[in-house]
């Protein structure tokens, strides 16, 4: 295969370019060569242009690798293909001319592969590849025990015995990595008008829903009510999707794409109707079981894969079923390899989700920038672990206005004036926000079995006791840590999924471990704003600080303010775990924002992600986008959808597609600048809204004065903020300064009262002027693997060769 002459003298007279022609190169397309899984690779050599394409060997560990099996390619002077059979470690991939086996050695590193070169005058180059298991970790230095693994069909819980979950799948795990045997199944969209769109494949017991828009389809088969359906290519192809679900990081994934049953498809050559873009979707809530699930994911998103997108999901990369925000970008690093190696390479990966699925675009964007490409945050919240303040912070809330010292305050007030004081101090638009924090979260921290304690009277906001005991880890009893009968036990609290991130410290009990934990209460004037606006007495701000207290190690409210362990603050900043907002400036984010404030999606955390991005990047937030609308917590009629949900995929897409091709990425990981993006945008990509009275959403408001004159669109603020702190919401634990009555003027305090603050802030209070304890930039990507804490990834591995 001998290459034309104007490649032969490309390049000349670039020296870099002329040194890189004569030798070879080699690199891997799927991930970092030091990051790569489940035991294949896509990978290309770059061939010197003094060596014929058809005499090129290419070994693995000292064997050779069948060089017909790559696709040449004459005139780029490369080869490609995928790398099968790596050993779990390090691996040595040699590309060489003359076909001389340069041996193996798995313990030389390649600057002494280099070294022991036998034949400097003959071109060859050496790539270290460091392949880890399809079970995980990769990033994570270990992962989290016990680990349930799914079963066909759901297994109660019995005795110490731990209920498995339904896998979706038709066999069992093979492995304590409860890795199970990939399964593909093929679905075909009908022509019937009005089908239900659910998920076409439950897991038993379930039965699949009747009359659904996806039926099982036979190979060979052309059923009557068939679909046809145009890729943004341009292709029209019956409408026929393959599912693919397996078991990648020990979480339960989707993968659904057109597919035609009649033609192979190899990461070399794709069949044509994917479009070479991935849009991955994140699931809500927030969880820590010690289950393995079935990811709550549809994958039959219509609106993708008619145009010919692959969806993708993994359960652990739905919030639900995983906290661990550096496992969730984990898992999506090891699902993109697994797309690449085996569908081909991606032009893109799109985000999407709602509520905690928000959380885990937000933090994958912070923690591993370039991992995605886009977001589309709906119900946002820039991150969990800043989110947990607002939770926490709404408990003690919660619980003290339940209490006698404010009742007490309370006495001759009507209840409408009691919430009015409620609602000033909360900062919400009611008293209903904090309650339904409390009800719904409020004992996410939790590390062994409870009774929760809830709001029964939405309206006096009593609480009581409500429920039977349970534990965030979704184990037997039994197994779970207890202060006192089992101190050892598996502990079940948010940060305890993701030890392996935070390190440990001693327990309460002797001879116990816990996570390290960030939050932190000292310092905080809850009511600060109501107090200077009126809303509030002076005696009731005074009682509110002297009895709100905080919660100790093991998430009960005690009489001292919350503690935050201080290596973890560090760990929280510099990992990303707190959203950076110069990381999230770095990539297109279209924000759908909905009406929920009287539960707990609140308008201002937008705006929040916004001030950050505004902090990093010069008050530049060019690449955020917000659309609002105040009908619900998400569009809910077709109209809606489609001017939302749909315009904001096709606005994305179009986003994205400029970018790919004013903007190109070196690698698939790598990241762009704010400047980039904001150069890409879209015409139609600008803030807008629609009006409350506009149900139908026909009519796109963009005079930022009306839309935040709406009060369904108009944004509200937390206790945090009614204490002082800023709308970035991004402070774990404040700064202190000395108490300084001249600081609430014209508000006059007793003697008493200024001696009972003092009492309640004797280290002082916070100091919102400076930044946070440990408040620093990300330097996101880390990587765990050495422990704890975490270190920034070296730089990525390259070939050498003479």
């Amino acid at each position: 295969m001998e290459v034309s002459s104007q490649a032969e003298h490309e390049g000349v007279g670039d020296s870099r370019h002329d040194r890189r022609s004569f030798n070879f190169e080699i690199k891997t397309l799927s991930n970092r060569a030091d990051l790569i899984s489940d035991d294949d690779a896509l990978v290309e050599v770059r061939v010197p242009r003094n060596v014929p394409m058809n005499k090129v060997t290419l070994t693995l560990n000292g064997t050779n690798v069948d060089a017909a099996s790559f696709n040449a390619d004459a005139q780029a002077r490369t080869l490609r293909g995928v790398l099968h059979g790596l050993a779990l470690g390090h691996n040595r991939f040699v590309a060489e001319a003359n076909g001389q086996d340069r041996g193996h050695d798995d313990d030389r590193d390649q600057d002494q592969d280099r070294g022991n070169d036998q034949d400097e005058g003959r071109p060859w180059a050496s790539l270290r590849i460091t392949n880890h298991p399809r079970g995980g970790p990769v990033l994570l230095g270990s992962q989290t025990t016990p680990w349930v693994c799914a079963t066909p069909a759901p297994v109660a819980e019995s005795g110490k015995t731990p209920a498995s979950n339904a896998s979706g799948l038709k066999t069992t795990a093979v492995d304590a990595q409860c890795n199970i045997a990939t399964e593909y199944k093929l679905f075909y969209r009908t022509t019937t008008v009005g089908c239900s769109t659910a998920l076409p494949d439950p897991s038993p017991p379930a039965a699949p829903p009747k009359n659904n828009c996806f039926k099982p389809y036979t190979p060979g088969s052309t059923p009557g009510d068939l679909a046809t359906t145009t890729t943004t290519t341009g292709l029209m192809v019956p409408y026929i999707v393959r599912v693919e679900r397996g078991t990648m990081n020990r979480g339960i994934y989707d993968i659904a794409v057109l597919f035609d049953p009649t033609q192979p498809w190899t990461a070399l050559a794709p069949q044509p109707q994917w479009n070479r873009k991935v849009v991955y979707t994140f699931g809500a809530s927030t969880g820590q079981p010690r289950l393995q699930f079935r990811t709550e994911q549809n994958w039959a998103d219509g609106a993708a894969l008619s145009r010919g997108f692959m969806v993708v999901d993994n359960s652990l990369t739905d919030s639900l079923y995983n906290s661990n925000r550096i496992l969730v970008n984990e898992t999506l690093m090891m699902m993109k390899e697994h797309i690449v190696d085996t569908y081909g390479e991606i032009e893109y990966t799109l985000g999407n989700g709602c509520s905690g699925g928000s959380i885990q675009q937000n933090t994958v964007a912070s923690t591993f920038p370039g991992l995605l490409d886009g977001i589309q945050p709906s119900c946002d919240y820039p991150d969990s672990i800043t989110t947990g303040l607002e939770v926490i912070d709404c408990v003690l809330l919660v619980n003290f206005y339940a209490g006698p010292d404010w009742t007490s305050l309370m006495s001759g007030l009507t209840q409408a004036q009691i919430n009015a004081k409620k609602t000033a101090i909360n900062g919400h638009l009611n008293q209903l926000g904090c309650q339904s924090w409390n009800n719904l979260f409020g004992h996410n921290n939790k590390p062994g079995n409870y009774v929760p304690i809830l709001v029964v009277d939405q309206t006096t906001g009593a609480v009581a006791p409500g429920g039977a005991p349970r534990n965030n880890c979704l184990l037997p009893a039994a197994l779970v840590y207890d202060p006192v009968t089992n101190p050892t036990g598996t502990r079940c609290g948010d940060p305890d999924l993701a030890a392996a991130v935070w390190g440990t410290t001693a327990g309460i009990p002797a001879g116990s471990r816990r996570a390290l934990q960030t939050g932190d209460n000292v310092g905080i004037q809850y009511g600060l704003k109501s107090l200077l606006d009126g809303a509030i007495t002076p005696e009731e701000f005074v009682t509110i600080n002297e009895k709100i207290g905080g919660t100790d190690a093991d998430s009960n409210r005690r009489a001292a303010r919350s503690v935050a362990d201080l290596p973890a603050l560090d760990i929280a900043y510099k990992a990303g775990i707190v959203a950076s907002g110069k990381n999230l400036g770095k990539l297109p984010i279209i924000d759908s924002r909905g009406f929920d404030e009287s539960g707990i999606h609140y308008i201002w955390r937008s705006f929040s992600e916004r001030a950050r991005i505004d902090a990093a990047n010069g008050g530049n937030h060019g690449n955020q986008v917000m659309w609002r609308y105040g009908t619900g917590l998400l569009p809910a009629t077709a109209a809606q959808v489609s001017a939302v949900t749909l315009q904001s995929f096709l606005t994305m897409d179009n986003w994205l597609s400029s970018l790919t091709i004013s903007a190109p990425k070196a690698t698939l990981n790598s990241v762009r600048t704010q400047a980039e993006v904001i150069a890409a945008k879209p015409a139609n990509a600008v803030d807008l809204c629609y009006l409350t009275g506009d149900t139908s959403f026909a009519t796109p408001v963009t005079d930022m004065a009306l839309c935040d004159a709406d009060p369904r669109l108009a944004k509200h603020s937390s206790p945090r903020q009614v204490a002082g702190g800023p709308l970035a919401e991004n402070i774990l634990k404040c700064q202190l300064k000395p108490l300084n009555v001249a600081d609430y003027v014209p508000v006059t305090f007793t003697a008493a009262q200024r001696a009972r603050l003092g009492a309640a802030f004797p280290e002082g209070v916070c100091d919102w002027s400076k930044p946070g304890v440990g408040q620093q930039d990300a330097i996101s990507p880390l990587t765990f693997a050495a422990g704890p804490g975490g270190r920034s990834l070296p730089p990525a591995p390259v070939s050498h060769g003479p």
